[in-house]
């Protein structure tokens, strides 16, 4: 793995706003299905509640994973 030094404020600053994007998709998905709670839509997608959901549900679930990820990277700066 390559290292770069970067600037703590410059990295949260990368950070966060790369954290608002993706909470802005993971919005826009929730919004389509008129969800408020991610937990809830995937475990109704999965009770077959949505038909044609899948896609949705696979890339929501990506999206989760990286903002998890970024989440913890921030807060360990």
């Amino acid at each position: 793995m390559t290292q770069v030094k970067l600037d703590k404020a410059l990295a949260e600053d990368l950070i966060t706003s790369k954290l608002r994007i993706l909470k802005q998709y993971i919005d826009e998905i929730l919004a389509r299905y008129d969800e408020s709670s991610s937990k809830e839509f995937l475990e109704k997608v999965r009770k077959g509640g949505y038909k044609n959901a899948e896609d949705d549900a696979v890339e929501l679930r990506q999206l989760l994973l990286d903002y998890t990820k970024l989440k913890e990277i921030l807060n360990n700066l």
